[in-house]
């Protein structure tokens, strides 16, 4: 299907847009829309956070003169829904108002859309266009997308480690509170990280050796729901994870764990691994998850091939011995950028 220079404009335009969304819209996908008409943009919108108005609606609602609507056309990152959710479908808005025509980047793979939106809207006379940028429009929403597809969230890997390969210190060797791989600076990359995702994850052992917060401070952005794995109940229930009144839940073999307070959220398994992890942040609709540590945690997301992207940190320091850092199975080097000195290597899991 051919695709004019500026129908790609517009959908660049549409896919900028859809960004703003961001993890306010989880776990509904990001989307973005923008109405030509005569060559000007006339309506523009996004979805900007979970149950209330889609992309469609808000860049309707933009429109001042809706009669020009049916000699418009439509640019939408992601195809428009078919069923009745939080808001009405978006389909029948189009279809309402009567678009010259529809342009979408690409298909949503959720069982209650997937081609029904673009169905019902070829039916009814108005001319529909797909893939333009489909594989950016994929990307953007790969969260998502792996949510729908794989029935678990996107998970994401985060560790540092030394310029000789070790994420921390042997335990009689650590000095007191975290020992730092990399400058202060990458804090704000990490922070800007945690932002992206609906949840943040760690091991008891990460809580109890650096008492970390696990939030967002750095930078302007919503903290994720926390997650700690804890099968036997070693948590010390005075860290800050469990006492600044944010909300965090651990996933345990134990029942109870003595000394937990009320407000902590404590998930009882039979047995724990990534996958019996995973389905819980399922059942709680976390489309996404970002994984700190610490080693063992993260070697089983990478043994068990639960995992889809992976940020390596790499500081200037040595420790000579230490902690070996996780290594990836089955990656591909997506960007390396040296932060004075630091490095960040970013991975994409090559699935088996």
């Amino acid at each position: 299907m051919k695709f004019s220079s500026t129908d790609e404009m517009y959908t660049e335009r549409a896919l900028q847009l859809a960004q703003l969304g961001g993890v306010a819209a989880a776990p509904n996908p990001m989307v973005g829309a923008v109405i030509v008409h005569d060559n000007r943009i006339i309506g523009e919108g996004f979805h900007q956070n979970f149950g209330e108005a889609h992309a469609e609606v808000n860049a309707v609602n933009f429109v001042k003169d809706k009669s020009k609507l049916s000699e418009a056309t439509i640019y939408v990152t992601l195809e428009p829904c078919s069923h009745f959710g939080k808001t009405p479908p978006c389909a029948d808005l189009i279809v309402q108002h009567r678009f010259k025509r529809v342009v979408v980047a690409c298909l949503d793979s959720n069982s209650l859309v997937a081609g029904k939106g673009i169905e019902h809207i070829r039916n009814t006379g108005i001319d529909v266009s797909v893939g333009l940028l489909e594989k950016e429009a994929l990307w953007l929403n790969r969260r998502f997308f792996t949510f729908q597809e794989k029935k678990r969230p996107y998970v994401v890997l985060k560790w540092a480690e030394t310029r000789d390969g070790f994420i921390d210190r042997l335990p009689e060797k650590r000095e007191e509170g975290i020992n730092w791989i990399t400058q202060p600076r990458m804090k704000l990359y990490v922070h800007k990280w945690r932002s992206k995702e609906q949840a943040i994850m760690v091991g008891w052992k990460t809580v109890n050796n650096d008492n970390p917060q696990l939030n967002v401070r750095e930078i302007a952005g919503r903290s994720p729901h926390r997650f700690i794995i804890d099968p036997k109940g070693n948590i010390n229930v005075d860290a800050k994870v469990c006492t600044d009144g944010n909300p965090t839940t651990i996933i345990s073999l134990q029942s109870t764990i003595k000394g937990l307070p009320n407000h902590v959220e404590l998930v009882t398994l039979q047995a724990i691994n990534t996958t019996s992890i995973l389905k819980v942040l399922s059942e709680k609709n976390i489309i996404s998850v970002f994984i700190e540590g610490g080693a063992a945690t993260l070697k089983a997301f990478i043994d068990e091939n639960n995992w889809d992207f992976a940020c390596q940190l790499i500081g200037q320091n040595t420790f000579g011995e230490g902690i070996e850092a996780p290594v990836l199975k089955s990656k591909l080097l997506l960007s390396n950028e040296d932060i004075e000195g630091d490095l960040i290597l970013s991975y994409k899991h090559l699935k088996v």
